[in-house]
């Protein structure tokens, strides 16, 4: 599959120009983000780039008074470890429970569940707020014998540190081959068993589960579009955690899932991006 990256700068250049920058173009397509001093660079699937819709998001953006400016090249498959090393990725612990490093760390604190990845593009390593927010999730609910599907799995994070805490089996979906190889690879790092990968979009859903836990850390729009096919692979009683949107957004999605027999639960914030959690009550 592939991707153009793009470099977005954006003056001034602050966190909430970024996350909000990350959030519009998630609507228009782009996957992935890394931040930077001057901005984002931000990664689309060339099947998937309209430039007049990259256009509109960046003329229509929320703020006020900011200038921002792009270019974008074919993205190369490079070695996004050696990528990572150079830029300092460091380990990740989250709740002092769960510690999520790389092979090329030597120093790493003690955690209850130690995860190690080696990412192959340019995001998945759970630096992310909706990332951390749902691992706080997972590590906080009883997760013992429970069939769990993560949707949008990237590098198998979350299904892997929910194999850990018992869950099985586990599920594991993304529409990128990329991350469908990662996963693949991560899950062998890990040593975790019962946890099927495969490549495809919630239409690829149909006849699977049902499941006791749905994970969906995706972007609002995809979330709202795909709930239905979500709520489908899921029984009386079942949990859906889902992230990737800012808190503004909640009341959206709490309609949009109840319409669909879900009632919520709770929510979870770090920087004013949200988790929520549902249960399915029909």
């Amino acid at each position: 599959m592939k991707y153009f990256e793009f470099t977005f700068t954006t003056n001034p250049s602050t966190e909430i120009i970024k996350d909000v920058l990350a959030a519009t173009l998630g609507e228009v397509g782009f996957e992935s983000f890394v931040e930077n001093e001057q901005g984002l660079a931000a990664y689309i699937q060339q099947a998937l780039y309209e430039e007049e819709a990259v256009k509109s998001a960046i003329t229509e953006f929320p703020l006020p008074d900011i200038q921002i400016n792009y270019s974008y090249v074919e993205a190369e498959d490079k070695d996004w470890n050696e990528e990572w090393e150079k830029n300092f990725f460091q380990p990740i612990v989250v709740g002092n429970r769960c510690v999520i490093h790389s092979t090329f760390h030597t120093e790493l604190p003690q955690a209850e569940y130690d995860i190690v990845i080696n990412p192959q593009m340019a995001f998945g390593t759970g630096h992310h707020e909706t990332t951390s927010l749902i691992i706080e999730e997972l590590l906080d609910n009883d997760l013992e014998g429970k069939s769990l599907l993560d949707m949008g799995c990237g590098t198998s994070i979350l299904a892997i540190l929910a194999r850990m805490r018992g869950a099985r089996p586990c599920t594991a979906i993304d529409i990128d081959e990329w991350c469908v190889r990662n996963s693949i690879e991560n899950i062998t790092l890990n040593r975790v068993d019962e946890i099927n990968v495969s490549q495809g979009d919630a239409s690829s859903l149909s006849g699977k589960g049902p499941f006791d836990v749905v994970i969906a850390n995706i972007n609002r729009n995809i979330l709202l579009n795909d709930l239905k096919q979500y709520v489908a692979c899921m029984h009386p009683g079942a949990e859906l955690y889902m992230s990737g949107f800012y808190v503004d957004d909640i009341p959206v999605i709490q309609s949009e899932a109840e319409k669909n027999g879900l009632k919520f639960i709770e929510y979870k914030e770090k920087n004013n991006w949200a988790a929520v959690k549902f249960e399915y009550t029909k």
